[in-house]
């Protein structure tokens, strides 16, 4: 499955200055972890965050945003966000934003 280059190209710009991200293929898409742990990545043409399992319900609630079930079973904590929903930078660095802040609370891998 391919995934969209252009949005993962603004992800990595968006995390560049921040220490400890790495990037990694994953879900037949890309992802970008902070200090070894997911925070957000690309599927297909759509944005996954982990924001965690207190902020879902807030989450989901956004425009385009919905849970994120790519096993067939959903993972709580996680959404998918259409891509459409993140095309201007200050929506995208929102969600940006909500994944960092529940990632930089766990320890590293």
């Amino acid at each position: 499955m391919a995934y969209d280059e252009g949005l993962a190209h603004r992800l990595g710009e968006a995390l560049g200055a921040l220490p400890g991200i790495t990037a990694k293929k994953m879900f037949g898409g890309i992802a970008f972890l902070w200090n070894g742990n997911m925070l957000v990545g690309v599927i297909g043409d759509d944005l996954i965050a982990r924001i965690g399992p207190d902020a879902q319900e807030d989450a989901l609630a956004q425009p385009g945003a919905r849970v994120f079930d790519f096993t067939g079973r959903p993972m709580k904590g996680w959404v998918i966000v259409d891509g459409g929903a993140v095309s201007e930078d200050d929506v995208l660095e929102d969600w940006i934003g909500r994944a960092r802040e529940f990632v930089e609370a766990l320890p590293p891998k």
